[in-house]
């Protein structure tokens, strides 16, 4: 798919003149922070390397997978059972609080995080002093990728009680060299206070966020319009959404800033993924931290990491102390867009969530994820974006029960239903059954949205 020509905040063109500079003189020297320009057999090498230390240190240390075999080699993991947040979980209950997977001693704990349990029950997740630098480190190229850089303020507006996402994701930022303000959630009055009193560069938040933030504008702020705070980088993480181009631009158009998707997983790695300026998806910038491996999600066998394809991530730690997981699933179903150079300078591959296996719909055996769904809704300019989708009963369905919300000054009709329902059909085959709402029906949340309500 070709890429998109917007910029970073601060640059010109998508490749900085720093990249452009060392690949065309072939100067880039692998590092544990750069495996995202390094060339596959140069990256190979070094996650070998780094697995044959942390297997060795995972056989030795973690009650979890004693008396399993690990690999030697990486290429030999998926003959290694896959591990499950369910058997997380049940490890914890059994061995409170970190689980038999902690392999660590409990005196290199300098961190304690829970997980937002949107899943299921929270998890404990612990930190050493080292694990902390290499999820900061992680992040950082990450973020980097996605525009931030020194000379940038940017705000943090995620949540810094107990979640992996505050204290964490504020290092992961602040890695990049960038100024970070620590706003947390709550006070979105005093936010808009403060990006105007600052004149802020950018914001880091959850995708559901900047809604708010418009509502909070238009009940409290009547005469200022979000361009008028003057953000130009918005990193967006969290939930799902960003992959469609017709979410985002709805939001940069909102906005006048350049959204970019961050992704991560608690579990194993906050943040390992970030869009840069000339692609619509995702660069896994992080192959030194983490391993990457596809499944399909109901035979459990791998799928060749190649152009195209498409399976659940599975992620192996490469450099963790306190609770290294090997081959654990993600749950989340991506697709490869590209393995070649893009041309911002990254070699690393780029990718697309296309959603979460447990939040697949199976609708007459078409498999539909609500991200599709979004995808559909925010090309009418006559609904606000904001939907949900309600399931009652068991699975499998006929048609998708969808509420969606109207855009301000706009009346329900059943041309309109008719039409969205008729999109919705065309795109993923799957018939639906729109439902139109009042605008501001729905509830605007600072957190991760749910876009599926189960009765």
């Amino acid at each position: 798919m070709p890429g998109r020509k917007t910029q970073h905040a601060g640059e010109s063109g998508c490749q900085p003149a720093w990249i452009a500079s060392q690949i065309n003189s072939h100067a880039v020297t692998l590092t544990m922070n750069n495996t995202a320009f390094g060339s596959s057999d140069e990256v190979g090498r070094l996650q070998q390397k780094l697995w044959g230390r942390q297997s060795a240190y995972v056989g030795e240390r973690s009650a979890f997978y004693a008396g399993k075999a690990l690999p030697a080699k990486l290429e030999e993991l998926p003959s290694f059972p896959l591990t499950t947040k369910t058997q997380l979980r049940e490890s914890q209950e059994k061995h409170p609080p970190f689980g038999n997977y902690l392999a660590a001693k409990r005196t290199q704990i300098t961190r304690l995080h829970r997980t937002s349990g949107t899943t299921g029950k929270p998890i404990n997740i612990a930190l050493s002093k080292h694990d902390a630098a290499v999820f900061a480190e992680a992040g950082g190229t990450s973020n980097s990728a996605a525009g931030l850089h020194p000379g940038l303020m940017v705000a943090h507006c995620l949540n810094y009680r107990l979640w992996m996402g505050g204290y964490t994701d504020h290092a992961a930022l602040e890695a990049t060299g960038a100024t970070v303000i620590p706003f947390g959630v709550g006070g979105t009055e005093l936010f808009v206070r403060t990006a105007l009193d600052l004149k802020l560069d950018g914001i880091n938040c959850t995708v559901s966020y900047p809604a708010v933030l418009e509502q909070v504008l238009r009940e409290k702020f009547p005469r200022v319009k979000p361009r008028d705070l003057g953000l130009r980088l918005g990193l967006l993480t969290g939930e799902p959404g960003l992959e469609n181009p017709e979410f985002r631009a709805r939001i940069e158009d909102t906005w006048g800033f350049a959204a970019r998707n961050i992704y991560g997983i608690s579990d194993i790695l906050t943040v390992f993924a970030g869009q840069c300026a000339c692609s619509d998806d995702m660069h896994f910038t992080a192959l030194a931290f983490v391993y990457p491996e596809l499944i399909n999600p109901e035979t459990e066998q791998p799928i060749a990491l190649a152009d195209g394809t498409t399976g659940e991530l599975v992620l192996t730690s490469l450099d963790r102390e306190c609770q290294p997981l090997v081959r654990f699933r993600t749950n989340d179903i991506i697709l490869i867009t590209g393995t070649d150079r893009c041309a911002c300078g990254r070699t690393a591959f780029r990718f697309r969530i296309l959603g979460r296996s447990d939040d697949m719909i199976v609708v007459r055996g078409v498999n539909v994820f609500p991200s599709t769904v979004s995808g559909v809704i925010n090309r009418y300019r006559e609904l606000s974006g904001q939907f949900r989708i309600v399931l009652s009963g068991a699975p499998p369905y006929d048609k998708i029960p969808i509420e969606v919300e109207l855009a301000p000054g706009i009346t329900a009709s059943a041309s309109l239903s008719d039409s969205v329902e008729k999109t919705i059909k065309a795109e993923t085959g799957a018939s639906a059954l729109v439902r139109l709402l009042e605008p501001n029906t729905i509830e605007r949340t600072e957190g991760k949205t749910k876009r599926i309500v189960r009765s």
